[in-house]
């Protein structure tokens, strides 16, 4: 139905029953597709996905299962879909849409990047689940970072500033703040266990451009990206910072468009309470801030978890477009889940909505869209309609053979270790290694300087025997200072141009 601008997602069963549909130029003001496990949300959301394409809307998802693949390749007429789409009034009809697949590991789809720097120190201390001083120290490395121009790509250049750190901490501890050894240990713990855990992966070059998402195929359906996150998932806060990470870019990089006559972009967070599990208070805050305000850049939201209560209330507000699949009340926080459920719906005077949740069957939902003015309609029971593509997953040989065929095949596959915060700094204490040695072996300037004033207190250089190699002998706690002292002022003549590059809420960083 994406010629007269909506979505159809099912029909009520109700008194008067009808097509029920989401309308696109109200999609963007975001949504919830909820229920119990084995209950249809995935076919919901694939269902919405196809209808989104078919309307020349690219769509990004996280495929926790492997299930959401099938729509890469052709439905089947099984009876079940036949007799269901008879029911709604429509012809089914098989079909298969436009796919990309992404891997944050690059094992199941295109590799997925992003530098640290674009990560940010606030979505980064949540991924090494800092405390306050500890994430205070993370910010102290970014801002140094930024001040001297040397770009943190990857894990090994944040790492390398972090020793400078404490290589330096008392010097930059005056300008700062205290920079202890233990939060720097912390830190590089850490991250240790974020390579382990594969984020060595994520967190690199050639970093993802957004836009390759906003993409058609050539009869201008929108592409369906899926990200593979089968793997992803045994890793909650890397595949939270990730989908978190990916909204702040957006927001910050689309133009404010306003509201169109469909969005730019759907975006469905599965497993949507990995996103707020543990969540300090400040970051949830600029959750909510970017999602009520990337509506305003063309992009719609959609939540899908197993409890309306996963999902803050300040966020859950802000959910228009409501799909609501079975619960059970079989414990006291399930009933209260139920009732906060029936309670977010505009109320149906023909049925009992508590009720009607826990009786739902598979392919049932309460489904309430928003209305032309932007108002809620009233909640209906509603049969789903049936998936054009396939439910299951595709097989390894057929995802393989699309991945093949890609055109973006080769453009993020191999990674890049361009020169950045790592190397700079290597070729900077090298050359402070080099510079001391020439001193030491000179016969005038600073190292006969040296030399000299050392052998008054009897901590000279002794000279090599000849014909043996020249080695360097312990220098004297003379020499020590001397020394440190010459490049102290050495690094304090040098003028550091920089600049702080603004950040957004989460962290990312604005483009320039």
């Amino acid at each position: 139905m994406a010629g007269d601008g909506t979505i159809l997602v099912g029909k009520s069963t109700g008194k008067n029953p009808k097509p029920e549909v989401l309308a696109l130029k109200l999609a963007n003001r975001h949504g919830l597709v909820a229920g119990a496990t084995g209950t249809g949300k995935t076919v919901t959301l694939q269902v919405m996905a196809e209808g989104f394409s078919n309307a020349g809307v690219p769509v990004f998802a996280a495929d926790i299962k492997g299930d959401l693949s099938g729509i890469a390749a052709a439905g089947e007429s099984k009876p079940a879909f036949v007799k269901r789409a008879q029911d709604l009034g429509i012809t089914y009809e098989p079909d298969r849409f436009p796919v990309t697949f992404w891997d944050i590991f690059g094992e199941q789809g295109h590799p997925i990047r992003c530098t640290v720097t674009e990560m940010g120190p606030l979505l980064l201390g949540r991924l090494l689940e800092l405390n306050d001083t500890q994430e205070g120290v993370l910010n102290i490395a970014f801002r140094v970072a930024d001040e001297n121009q040397w770009p943190i790509i990857d894990l090994k250049d944040l790492r390398a500033v972090l020793t400078f750190l404490s290589e330096n901490a008392k010097e930059l501890g005056a300008k700062y703040g205290n920079i202890a050894a233990a939060s720097i240990g912390a830190i590089q713990r850490g991250l240790l266990v974020l390579e382990t855990q594969g984020a060595d992966k994520f967190l690199g070059e050639p970093a993802l451009d957004l836009h390759d998402f906003i993409r058609t195929d050539r009869d201008g359906r929108g592409m369906v990206n899926i990200l593979a996150a089968d793997k992803l998932m045994q890793k909650p806060r890397l595949y939270a910072s990730f989908l978190l990470w990916m909204l702040s870019e957006l927001f910050e990089q689309l133009p404010e468009v306003g509201d169109l006559d469909k969005p730019k972009l759907v975006f469905f967070f599965d497993e949507a309470h990995l996103l707020f599990d543990g969540a300090p208070k400040a970051l949830l805050d600029a959750i909510e801030q970017v999602v009520r305000l990337i509506r305003s850049k063309g992009v719609g939201v959609y939540f899908v978890t197993q409890n309306p209560l996963d999902v803050p209330e300040t966020v859950l507000g802000q959910l228009g477009n409501r799909v609501q699949h079975a619960l059970r009340a079989f414990t006291p926080r399930d009933q209260k889940a139920v009732r906060a459920a029936a309670a977010t719906f505009r109320q149906n005077p023909d049925f009992d909505v508590s009720k009607a949740i826990t009786e739902l069957a598979v392919g049932e939902a309460l489904v309430s869209f928003l209305e032309e003015k932007g108002t809620p309609s009233l909640v209906e029971r509603a049969l789903i309609a049936p998936p054009q593509g396939r439910v299951g997953p595709l097989t390894p040989a057929e995802r393989a053979e699309l991945i093949a065929k890609s055109s973006l095949k080769g453009k993020y596959d191999e990674p890049i270790d361009a020169e950045s915060a790592y190397e700079i700094l290597a070729k900077r204490k090298n050359l402070d290694s080099d510079t001391a040695e020439a001193a030491n072996q000179s016969e005038g300037g600073l190292g006969g300087l040296l030399n000299s004033i050392g052998g008054m207190f009897g901590g000279g250089s002794t000279p090599a025997p000849a014909g043996k190699a020249r080695g360097r002998a312990k220098p004297s706690l003379t020499e020590q200072v001397i020394t440190n002292a010459a490049r102290s002022m050495a690094r304090s003549v040098g003028t550091q141009i920089g600049h702080a590059i603004l950040r957004n809420v989460l962290g990312g960083l604005t483009k320039r």
